[in-house]
């Protein structure tokens, strides 16, 4: 077996910059020294001929991880953006205008849960909340499954009026 330690503190140097003079930055032969050493460790080789030179072995594995770097970045399309063309990218988070109505519509929502009768309320939240089955919420409340899904649906009704103002 290898000492991979020695080895590192021996090679790694060199592995670096033989990527390096393959026109590869910096941290990317760094990174790809690390992978170099990792895949050894993970993958150790077999006994045999080939694998008789350590250093020809792991130089060997950071040409091909580099080959396959450079063929992966070549699939890459690049853009280079302005920093207005950046700022003009759709920013994924709510504007200010829809966090204040969504606030408005859950005081709304929270309102309308608070003027449910006590079961209504109760059943409602079980089912949306706690996600409950009906059944298991008709059990909970000793009602029909029927009786407990119209409170439910009463409850859903009340609330979407009270948030579209009707």
């Amino acid at each position: 077996m290898w000492d991979l330690h020695h080895l590192f503190k021996k090679h790694a140097r060199d592995i670096i910059q033989s990527l390096r003079r393959r026109g590869l930055p910096e941290e990317t032969a760094a990174d790809l020294t690390q992978d170099t050493f990792l895949r050894v460790l993970v993958s150790p080789p077999a006994e045999s001929k080939t694998t008789y030179n350590p250093a020809a072995y792991l130089f060997r594995i950071a040409r091909n991880l580099g080959t396959d770097h450079q063929r992966r970045e070549g699939l890459l399309r690049r853009a280079d953006l302005t920093p207005e063309d950046f700022s003009a990218i759709a920013d994924p988070s709510p504007s200010p205008e829809k966090q204040v109505y969504d606030r408005q519509k859950l005081m709304l929502a929270q309102q309308a849960l608070q003027e449910l009768p006590d079961r209504t309320r109760k059943a409602f939240e079980m089912h949306r909340m706690d996600e409950m089955t009906i059944a298991a919420i008709a059990a909970e409340l000793n009602l029909s499954v029927g009786r407990t899904w119209t409170l439910i649906r009463d409850a859903y009704e009340f609330i979407d009026r009270r948030l579209t103002g009707l």
